[in-house]
């Protein structure tokens, strides 16, 4: 019989993904004796299977792109891409699906590293195998989402691509099926097409990247269609099957597609089903509702940060809860009262959930921060949309021959500022930052005119949006 071993520490984070790591960090700055369990990889789905992979994959696709709307440069890039060497570079950013060098970060701060699955085995109780691991003062779940799967008859032994093995494959597959219109789904379908593969995309509903403005997925289809993928609307599967390593697909309609491949990108599950959340409970497999301070609803000792609690399945979203929740847990462990004045957030809640800024890295570039128009006028804001043709400014002239892009700021009439604003085009993954600055920030319309853009910049469709809110 193996005997257990106890360790007492005043946090116990579960999760060592960049919301754990973060936590981590917070807590160990404030002087906490930090304990991290992690069952897999340290650094998480963001640094294997999610947001540096996918993103080392599609800058080679975005910088080809440019290129080839520049005279000059055109002729130089008309072949393929290397996809050899494009594996390769992703392959490094992922360290080889190593973690030593971000083991070695959670040792540099002072935290320890406990490796295997853990589980909740009572209030403020962990137990990893024969360790079971006790805090003062606060337990942090930080494990996550995986890919959630339909429930489509056999499809296990279709062995379909989720997220991770779209984004860890050693090879183009020839023929690629992507099933969803999200981010995932897009930006997959424009990495695979550019390295070689013929992507089918199969959206259920009416077009690509619903949770943004329509504008946006208009134009990504678009891209995406001329890129030589096949993107068919209004789509659903109604069967799969893999025979010889053959895949069929069977759509609603009754049509047979053929592929190599199938990557069903068709949302998110949390990681909560085996950590046992019935000891303390909580159902398995919830989705866990958190206060401001990301502590877990009826709890004062359980929080629950980054994608688990789904306020926004991000990594940066996650990391700034993280921020919060470290400082949280810091402040009550000292006694001190949480305050929302903190500048630096401190001992502060979370800020307003609107304002949350993403990027989809697809060409054409999608990105926005807060709220759509749809979602505003739903919230019962008195809102108007100001849309601008990104091409009328100089900069994106000069970005790109044919820029094709669109800018839309949601303004709210009563307060005068920005509740949303919408970028799409090359580039303009680099311009969302200012915008979110502005909501945040609440900045007034009138005061956002004396922010003059550098010219000539493609931020300088700033000064085109404030004009035509000013002349409309």
């Amino acid at each position: 019989m193996t005997e257990t071993e106890t360790n007492t520490y005043d946090v116990v984070v579960l999760g060592a993904g960049p919301v754990g790591e973060n936590v981590a960090d917070r807590t160990r700055a404030a002087g906490l004796t930090t304990a991290v369990v992690e069952s897999e990889l340290v650094g998480g789905e963001c640094s294997y299977w999610a947001c540096m992979p996918s993103k080392a994959l599609l800058r080679p696709v975005i910088a080809r792109a440019d290129a080839r709307r520049l005279p000059g440069l055109r002729q130089a890039v008309q072949g393929p891409l290397d996809a050899d060497a494009v594996l390769a570079r992703r392959n490094w950013y992922t360290g080889d699906w190593t973690d030593d060098g971000q083991a070695d970060w959670l040792k540099s701060i002072g935290a320890d590293l406990h490796r295997g699955h853990g589980r909740l085995t009572g209030p403020r109780t962990v137990t990893v195998g024969d360790t079971v691991l006790t805090a003062r003062h606060a337990v942090v779940v930080a494990t996550g989402t995986r890919a959630a799967l339909p429930d489509l008859p056999g499809l296990a032994d279709v062995r379909p691509w989720t997220s991770r093995e779209a984004t860890s494959a050693q090879a183009a597959p020839g023929r690629l099926v992507v099933v969803g219109g999200g981010v995932v789904a897009t930006e997959m379908a424009t990495a695979w097409q550019a390295l070689g593969s013929q992507v089918t995309l199969l959206v259920r509903g009416k077009g690509l990247l619903d949770r943004m403005e329509p504008f946006a997925g208009e134009l990504v289809a678009e891209a995406l269609t001329e890129a030589g993928a096949d993107v068919r609307t209004g789509t659903s599967v109604a069967s799969v099957t893999r025979t010889d390593g053959v895949v069929v697909v069977v759509t609603d309609t009754g049509e047979r597609i053929e592929a190599d491949e199938i990557l069903f990108a068709v949302g998110r599950a949390p990681r909560t089903d085996d950590i046992g959340l019935e000891s303390v409970g909580l159902e398995p497999g919830s989705w866990l509702g958190v206060d401001d301070s990301l502590r877990v609803t009826g709890t004062d000792w359980l929080y629950g940060v980054g994608d688990v609690n789904h306020r926004a399945l991000l990594t940066h979203q996650g990391k700034y809860q993280a921020r919060i929740a470290g400082a949280a847990i810091a402040a009550r462990a000292a006694g001190t009262p949480l305050t929302q004045n903190d500048p630096w957030g401190a001992h502060s809640a979370t800020a307003d959930h609107e304002c949350v800024p993403q990027v989809v890295f697809t060409d054409p570039e999608a990105a926005s921060v807060g709220l759509s128009l749809a979602e505003a006028e739903r919230a019962g804001h008195r809102v108007r949309a100001v849309d601008v043709d990104m091409s009328s400014v100089a900069g994106a002239g000069l970005y790109a021959e044919g820029y094709k892009g669109r800018a839309r700021m949601v303004v709210d009439l009563e307060r005068e500022t920005l509740r949303g604003v919408t970028f799409v085009g090359p580039g303009v993954g680099e311009l969302i930052h200012s915008a979110t600055v502005a909501v945040v920030g609440q900045v007034p319309i009138a005061r956002l005119w004396h922010a003059v853009p550098s010219y000539p910049t493609i931020s300088e469709v700033w000064l085109r949006l404030l004009e035509a809110f000013r002349d409309n």
